[in-house]
C-alpha cells in the first residue's frame, strides 16, 4: 500500500506547475507573510548575511593612500576593484570576467542548484535579513500580519504601518546613499549632503530615483523579483539534473502522509503533513510538490521541518539538500562528467584572466600615424613621419617616459613639450616625429619598434611602421 502511494506522488497532479505560487487563477496576487524561520541554517545564513552587510555598507568607504579601494564609475569610465585602476581600454579583461562568471554560475547551479539566491543573493538578503526582520518587529509574525491586515483602519494600524513604511523608507534612503557611493565615490557623494542642493540636481534626483525603487520593491514587489522578473529560475531547468544539490523532499521516506497521532503505531511515512515547510517559505510553495522554479534554495523549509521531526521522535533530514538520484534511488552524491567538463573549462578562464590581470601594464599606449599626411624629405637626405599619440596613466601618481628607437637608427622629437609627463589617473596626448636616414628606408612601409621607459625601466614596446618614398618590396 505504502509503495503505491509513492507511486501516486510520483504522477500526481502537476498542475502547481502551471503557475506560480504567488497568484490565484485569475492571476490576482496573493500577499505573502511568512512564518519567521529558526533553525541553525538559519543562523548560519544570518551570520552570512552580516559579513555582507558590513562590507556592502563599508567597502566604498574604504580609501587607501586617499583613493577608493572600489568604485565603479559609469559616468566618467573608470573602474577600481581593490586598488587596481581599470579603463575603458582594459573593457576587454572585464569581458572575459564575464564569461568566467557565466560559467561559473552555471557550474555553480549544476552541483549545487540555486543556493546561491537563498545565501549570497543581494535581493535575498536584504528582503529577508532586514526588511522582512523590520516587519517581524514591527508587526510580529505571519499571524499577527495576517489580523493587521484583516482589521480595519483604525489609528493603531494607521500608525503600525506608517511607522513601518517610515522605517522601510529610511533604510531605502540608506541603501540608496551606499549604493550611489559606488558609482560616483564617497567624495561626491558628501558634497551632494553638505553643499547647497541647486549644485547638485542630478545628484539628489538619482539618491530619490535609487530610495523610491528599493523601497517599492522591498515593501511591494518583495519576492516577485526572484519568481517574475529574475531569469536565473528559468534557468534551473536548463542547468539541474537529476545530480543536482537541490533543496529536496524524500518522498521515499515521507509518503504516504498523515497527521501524528501518539496514541496508535505510525503505519504511513514521516510527513505528518503539519505544513510548516509551506507556511516558513518566502515564495509560497509547497517544496513536497518537488523542485520549482520559485524554490531559491533559502533552506528555511529544512529547519521547519526538522524541528517538527524532532518534537515527534522522527529522523531529521526529511527534506534536506540532496539530488534527485539521492532521494529515488538512494545512491550518494557524485561528481558528473558535466561537473567535470564546466570545470575544466572554468580552470582554463580563470588561468587565462589571472594572466591578463598579471601582465596588464600601468600605462595604456597608443602610437599611429597622423590621418592624412605622407613622409616628408628633408634637405639632410632624412626622412620624417607625423605620428600621433596618446598615453594614459593607470595608476595614481604622475609619471614621466622616455621613448627610444629599439630596431632602428633615427630621433624622436616630441611636438612641443621635450618631456612627456602623464599625470596621475589621467592621460597625455599629442604629436611626435620620427626620423630617419634615406638610406635606411628601402620599403614603402618599414616596420620600426620603440622602447618605452619609466627611468630605467622598459615598460613596454610599441610597434609602428615608417612610410617612406620607395614603392618596391
Amino acid at each position: 500500500m505504502l509503495g503505491e502511494a509513492k507511486a501516486d506522488f510520483r504522477t500526481a497532479n502537476n498542475s502547481f506547475r502551471d503557475t506560480v505560487a504567488t497568484a490565484d487563477k485569475e492571476g490576482n496576487r496573493i500577499w505573502l507573510n511568512p512564518q519567521k524561520p529558526k533553525g541553525k541554517l538559519y543562523n548560519a545564513r544570518t551570520i552570512l548575511s552580516i559579513v555582507y552587510l558590513l562590507v556592502f555598507f563599508t567597502l566604498p568607504f574604504i580609501k587607501v593612500n586617499g583613493h577608493p579601494i572600489f568604485l565603479l564609475n559609469i559616468i566618467e569610465r573608470k573602474f577600481i576593484l581593490f586598488g587596481q585602476i581599470f579603463w575603458p581600454q582594459d573593457f576587454f579583461i572585464f569581458g572575459l570576467g564575464m564569461v568566467v562568471s557565466i560559467v561559473f554560475i552555471a557550474l555553480f547551479t549544476v552541483v549545487f542548484g540555486r543556493v546561491f539566491c537563498g545565501w549570497a543573493c543581494p535581493q535575498t538578503i536584504f528582503m529577508e535579513m532586514v526588511f522582512r526582520r523590520i516587519e517581524y518587529w514591527i508587526e510580529g509574525d505571519a499571524s499577527k500580519q495576517k489580523m493587521l491586515k484583516k482589521a480595519p483602519w483604525n489609528a493603531k494600524k494607521i500608525a503600525t504601518k506608517t511607522f513601518k513604511w517610515t522605517v522601510f523608507w529610511i533604510v531605502s534612503f540608506l541603501i540608496a546613499n551606499t549604493f550611489l557611493s559606488y558609482i560616483i565615490g564617497v567624495d561626491e557623494l558628501y558634497k551632494i549632503v553638505r553643499e547647497p542642493l541647486s549644485q547638485h540636481l542630478g545628484g539628489f534626483s538619482a539618491i530619490l530615483i535609487f530610495t523610491s525603487i528599493f523601497f517599492l520593491v522591498y515593501s511591494w514587489f518583495r519576492e516577485q523579483v526572484c519568481t517574475v522578473v529574475c531569469p536565473y529560475g528559468r534557468m534551473q531547468g536548463v542547468l539541474l539534473d537529476r545530480n543536482s544539490l537541490v533543496v529536496a523532499y524524500d518522498y521515499e521516506r515521507g509518503e504516504q502522509r498523515a497527521k501524528f497521532n501518539k496514541s496508535k503505531e505510525r503505519t504511513e511515512g514521516d510527513c505528518i503533513d503539519c505544513m510548516q515547510c509551506v507556511k516558513v517559505c518566502p515564495t509560497g510553495i509547497d517544496i513536497r510538490n518537488g523542485t520549482q522554479l520559485e524554490c531559491i534554495n533559502c533552506t528555511a523549509c529544512i529547519d521547519a521541518c526538522d524541528h517538527m521531526m524532532e518534537a515527534v521522535g522522527f529522523d531529521k533530514g526529511l527534506i534536506r539538500l540532496a539530488s534527485e538520484n539521492n532521494i529515488a534511488e538512494k545512491k550518494p552524491f557524485r561528481i558528473t562528467g558535466r561537473v567535470k567538463a564546466y570545470s575544466a573549462v572554468m580552470v582554463v578562464l580563470l588561468g587565462v584572466l589571472v594572466f591578463l590581470l598579471a601582465s596588464r601594464t600601468d600605462v595604456g599606449i597608443t602610437l599611429l600615424r597622423t590621418p592624412g599626411q605622407l613622409f616628408q624629405e628633408h634637405p639632410d637626405h632624412s626622412i620624417s613621419n607625423l605620428y600621433n599619440y596618446k598615453f594614459l596613466n593607470k595608476t595614481y601618481q604622475d609619471k614621466e617616459l622616455t621613448l627610444k628607437p629599439e630596431n632602428f637608427d633615427g630621433t624622436l622629437k616630441i611636438v612641443g613639450d621635450t618631456k612627456l609627463v602623464i599625470p596621475k589617473e589621467s592621460f597625455a596626448s599629442g604629436s611626435l616625429f620620427i626620423y630617419l636616414k634615406g638610406s635606411d628606408v628601402s620599403k614603402r612601409k618599414t616596420p620600426l619598434k620603440i622602447a618605452v621607459y619609466e627611468g630605467d625601466k622598459k615598460i613596454e614596446t610599441i610597434t609602428t611602421s615608417f612610410l617612406g618614398p620607395f614603392s618596391n618590396n
